[in-house]
């Protein structure tokens, strides 16, 4: 063997690049974001537009880099958000398992740890889980729901604001694998 191949099998692939969460945060989150999204618009109405759920799910999904098991995060949480809303089961599954899947693969091909690129790729994320959620409510159930792209835009913004010192505080319960 040569030096190169001999540095390839001792050198894990992803080494440094992904960190695994502890187990309790990877149920705990999820589950606080979850009934924060359902319970917080109750007392609080102004904050409806937080989708802290899909910001957890996005924040797995870049920092883990592997698009199946953040594919099943994303399922995950989706079908404990389906479970404690009033939406039919699933719809939210699908949704963020989809959201998983593309995150991870995108996080493989930029810098995620830049601001501006975490910016960009949570408000993308927002908006194709709000269109994609519209088009399956429209396609699967046959639900007749508007689809405001201004609201919609802006509320992205807001979610991508709010993703920021969200990742930061998550990144700061990592533990190196």
């Amino acid at each position: 063997m040569t030096e190169y191949t001999e540095h390839l099998l001792r050198e894990s692939p992803r080494k440094g690049t992904a960190s695994r969460f502890r187990f309790v945060w990877l149920v705990a989150i999820p589950l606080v974001a979850v009934l924060s999204q359902v319970y917080v618009p109750r007392f609080i109405p102004f904050l409806a537009y937080l989708e802290l759920p899909l910001l957890i799910t996005v924040h797995f999904a870049l920092s883990s880099r592997g698009p199946i098991p953040a594919l099943f995060y994303g399922m995950f949480i989706g079908l404990v958000q389906d479970s404690l809303s009033h939406q039919p089961i699933g719809m939210y599954g699908i949704v963020k398992t989809l959201v998983g899947y593309f995150a991870a693969s995108v996080s493989m091909r930029f810098d995620v740890q830049n601001p501006v690129v975490t910016f960009i790729l949570s408000f993308f994320f927002f908006f194709f889980h709000q269109f994609f959620y519209w088009v399956l409510a429209r396609a699967l159930l046959g639900e007749v729901i508007t689809f405001d792209v201004q609201q919609t835009l802006i509320f992205g913004l807001l979610n991508a604001a709010v993703a920021l010192p969200l990742f930061r505080i998550l990144d700061k319960l990592k533990v190196a694998s």
